[in-house]
């Protein structure tokens, strides 16, 4: 094997499977391969364990496996996170959230269906004298996180199990969260690799995809201190709806911010009287 150079016959199977970016990827599961797999001592080639993991994993990327499954890691803000199926792969349209929320002063956080715990663990890491708590209803995610945070090395973040806010009596100064918005109907068309690889929980509620909102609005009220803020990740389609469930709930100064790509994708809000 030529790993100065992607053999074009693989190049060609990604790409007839639905790969968007064969050369990319196969760049990547190369580098992942041998970082695991390292060389042979004596000739400095790959080792056989090299090959067999890039081998492996072009197998993996023909099925549509996430390339971040594969290698077991994606990166986000200022880190590489770890990830598994039971998680969502942490995506830069995320990372407006995290910027948005740093422009806000908070001694206290809440990220609500943490995942991975990209979102929490980016802040947390970035205001080391706040403290935080993340909750998921799934445990295999929190373990996840529950990582994530300490490969960060953070001890200001604690980890609950919770839907939404049923186990979390406290009050923050910042409430965070990316929840399922994606409609039902929506989800047969999705790429392969969202749609059969990450868990379904995180990614819809079944519904109009806008549930999880209707109750993150319902509750935020009774958990945000004075002068709190809320903000949430959204559908780039869904501004006006998500603002107008907000508002109904009587939420101010109600913004949506856009992504890197310029998509609408945070809805910003905060209460309008007293707690």
């Amino acid at each position: 094997m030529n790993w100065l150079e992607i053999d074009p016959a693989v190049l060609e199977q990604l790409s007839r499977a639905g790969v968007a970016d064969p050369t990319r990827d196969c760049r990547k599961l190369r580098a992942w391969a041998m970082q695991e797999g390292g060389t042979d001592p004596q000739s400095g080639a790959p080792s056989a364990k090299a090959v067999e993991l890039y081998q492996a994993g072009i197998k993996a990327r023909l099925d549509r496996t996430p390339v971040s499954q594969i290698i077991g890691q994606r990166a986000f803000w200022k880190m590489d996170f770890e990830v598994t199926p039971d998680v969502l792969d942490p995506r830069p349209d995320t990372e407006a959230l995290v910027e948005l929320a740093l422009q806000h002063p908070f001694d206290t956080l809440l990220d609500l269906g943490t995942g991975s715990g990209c979102i929490a663990v980016s802040l947390l890491a970035e205001r080391p004298q706040s403290a935080g708590l993340a909750t998921d209803i799934s445990e295999k995610a929190l373990a996840v996180a529950r990582r994530n945070a300490h490969r960060a090395g953070l001890s200001n973040i604690g980890f609950r199990q919770s839907n939404w806010f049923d186990a979390v009596p406290e009050q923050f100064d910042v409430i965070v969260s990316n929840p399922p918005y994606i409609r039902a109907d929506e989800m047969d068309g999705l790429a392969p690799e969202v749609r059969d690889y990450e868990p379904r929980l995180a990614l819809t509620d079944e519904g109009d995809g806008l549930g999880a909102y209707r109750q993150i609005a319902a509750g935020a009220g009774d958990h945000l201190t004075p002068g709190g803020r809320l903000l949430v990740e959204i559908g780039w389609q869904q501004g006006p709806a998500v603002s107008e469930i907000f508002r109904s709930h009587g939420f101010a100064e109600v913004t949506v911010q856009p992504d890197l790509a310029g998509k609408p994708r945070v809805v910003s809000c905060c209460l309008s009287g007293p707690n």
